[in-house]
């Protein structure tokens, strides 16, 4: 597929996904929403794909949904599909309601539109450049791992709008924040910065700008270099899907899939290379 409003590339392990449209901070479009999920099925089945980043062209990570089509809303109605969980997905996926294409967790909730990134088997750092609004954070909620560049600003805006808390930022913001964060976030809507984030728990690492996607970069390199990429596959799913989990239901997915890693080719070059005292070779089975 041909990208108008994206960039994707892959080097050493690492799929780099980076919305494109910089003069509008990466204002988020339905073109970008199609290109963006296909570029994570395609990165999700590459066999040389073992981490994706996703990160924001020029001085801004995702200054949420594009104003034009929230204007386009104030002023002429509401579409019959805005709330569909089908933007961004092709015939198929329309039919079977988003499965298909992700692997990593049948859970309904996470085929939705914005939520769809726990499905993807594979490890997504969020590297947050500039401005994250709106929408641009729930796409980094639903990441996996997020560093912030010093100095990024977030903001929620949805109350600034008139909107709500959308797209599944009531479930997620509160896990990640606490409660009383996401009350504050959401109910103000107001300014923050990368420290602050880092100190609420919303980013992982906050970064000088002009080395935040080396930084990253390099942290994914390790990951697809020196981790199995099964482990991480298995470990993404449990760690989304314990949310949804009792402690009891936890234990026996991990005592079910521990017997089955045991058989595993990566746990045995697991063993084989710490004992030989060389670099993992693993295969991701």
């Amino acid at each position: 597929m041909a990208y108008e409003e994206i960039l994707y590339e892959v080097e050493d392990g690492v799929a780099t996904l980076t919305l494109n449209r910089p003069e509008k901070l990466n204002a988020w479009t339905p073109v970008m929403a199609r290109e963006v999920r296909d570029a994570m099925a395609e990165a999700g089945t590459d066999d040389d794909v073992r981490v994706i980043i996703l990160t924001g062209a020029g001085r801004g990570f995702c200054a949420g949904a594009d104003m034009g089509n929230l204007d386009n809303l104030a002023t002429g109605g509401l579409p019959e599909n805005v709330l569909s969980c089908t933007e961004g997905m092709n015939e198929e996926e329309r039919r079977n309601g988003g499965a298909g294409r992700f692997s990593g967790s049948d859970r309904p909730g996470f085929r939705h539109q914005y939520a769809y990134f726990p499905s993807v088997p594979r490890p997504i750092i969020a590297a947050i450049n500039g401005p994250c609004a709106g929408l641009g954070v729930v796409l980094s909620l639903f990441c996996d791992i997020r560093f912030a560049a010093e100095g990024a600003k977030f903001t929620t805006s949805f109350s600034r709008r008139g909107l709500i808390a959308e797209h599944g930022i009531s479930w997620a913001l509160p896990r990640v924040v606490g409660l009383a964060n996401a009350c504050d976030l959401l109910f103000s809507a107001r300014k923050f910065e990368a420290a602050e984030a880092h100190a609420m728990g919303l980013v992982n690492r906050v970064i000088p700008h002009e080395n935040l996607l080396d930084e990253a970069r390099a942290y994914a390199r390790d990951l697809a270099t020196l981790s199995s990429p099964r482990s991480m596959r298995i470990m993404k799913r449990q760690l989304w899907e314990s949310m949804f989990q009792n402690l009891d239901e936890a234990l026996q997915i991990a005592n079910s899939e521990m017997l089955v890693a045991l058989e595993g080719d990566d746990f045995k070059e697991g063993v084989a290379h710490f004992v030989e005292k060389r670099a993992p070779v693993f295969t991701g089975r």
